[in-house]
């Protein structure tokens, strides 16, 4: 796998650069409550100021279904996206866009509002990867979370205009390159997050590929349901659970172990410290109650596995 990195981009005064960023962090009642992917951004945007580029960063935040919303807005991500990187950065609504974008001083960082304010983002339109490609001259694409999507702000820019990877991203791909390549074995995949259904070809892939695949999140209660665990009211993919009882059945056979939680945190409602939060057994979850995490028990049989691998 071969990819442009920043170490191909010299001296960028006079040059503004699109970065991809992932900015969709939790907020409760205005405020970032992990600020994990803000940081992530800091190495790629700073040194693209620090090469005198005016960096404009381009993100998603929420499903506002291709209209503007306040609710939506990534106006409220400037300031706390300016305390991660130390230095200002300014905001910038697609009205007036390009005056703004002029008026900017070289080494300087502005984030655009959101991408999916434009209806046609996520269905790669041309005329918004044209609308975007019209603001910048070179493309980053720094956010690994979002690539898989042939979005505008992903796919269709990266054609448009001359591409490179930023440094999370290119982090991201050489981590993949080793651990697919030729990995040092034992091999272990923790593959988590709500749905499986985004995820189909990674996990059919992965099976054939590593000794151990460990599945958390959401996604784990729909491969325990396939496995014939009643989960309650939990996040579930039952429609799904066909296609996962057949990756079960492949990596089987692949000779891949997949680890699945034993052991649950459980509550009858979400919410922060339900007074009906508890720990049981996975076959002990009642119909009224949903999945929240896994049990100490498993975190501490999925650690002595992660223990033994080598990638």
């Amino acid at each position: 796998m071969s990819f442009k990195t920043l170490d191909d981009l010299g001296d960028l005064t006079g040059k503004t650069v699109l970065v991809r960023e992932d900015l969709n962090v939790p907020m409760a009642d205005g405020a970032v409550t992990d600020d994990t992917r803000l940081r992530a951004t800091v190495a790629t945007l700073c040194e693209l100021a620090d090469k005198g580029a005016k960096v404009l960063v381009l993100a998603h935040f929420g499903r506002p279904k291709g209209q503007p919303s306040e609710e939506f807005s990534l106006k409220k991500l400037a300031a706390p996206l300016a305390h991660v990187l130390g230095r200002p950065v300014s905001y910038i609504d697609w009205e007036g866009d390009k005056a703004a974008i002029a008026a900017l001083a070289p080494g300087a960082i502005a984030v655009l509002e959101n991408t999916r304010f434009f209806g046609g983002e996520e269905k790669n339109d041309p005329a918004v990867v044209a609308r975007f490609a019209s603001l910048g001259d070179i493309y980053v694409n720094d956010a690994f979370s979002a690539a898989h999507r042939a979005h505008a702000s992903t796919e269709g820019l990266a054609k448009a205009l001359p591409a490179y990877a930023g440094r999370a991203m290119e982090a991201e791909l050489k981590a993949l390159q080793k651990a697919l390549g030729a990995p040092e074995r034992p091999v272990a995949a923790v593959v988590g997050g709500a749905k499986v259904s985004t995820k189909l070809d990674v996990l059919k892939h992965l099976v054939s590929k590593v000794d151990h695949l460990i599945i958390g999140g959401g996604m784990a209660n729909t491969f325990l349901a396939a496995r014939g665990v009643a989960v309650g009211k939990s996040l579930c993919e039952h429609d799904l659970t066909g296609t996962a009882e057949e990756i079960l059945e492949n990596a089987d056979k692949a000779g891949c172990t997949v680890h699945l939680p034993y052991d649950v945190v459980v509550s009858k409602e979400f919410a922060a410290n339900p007074a009906s939060l508890r720990t049981c057994n996975v076959h002990e979850v009642a119909a009224d109650e949903m999945i929240l995490d896994v049990g100490p028990a498993a975190i501490e049989a999925l650690a002595d596995v992660l223990k033994t691998c080598r990638t």
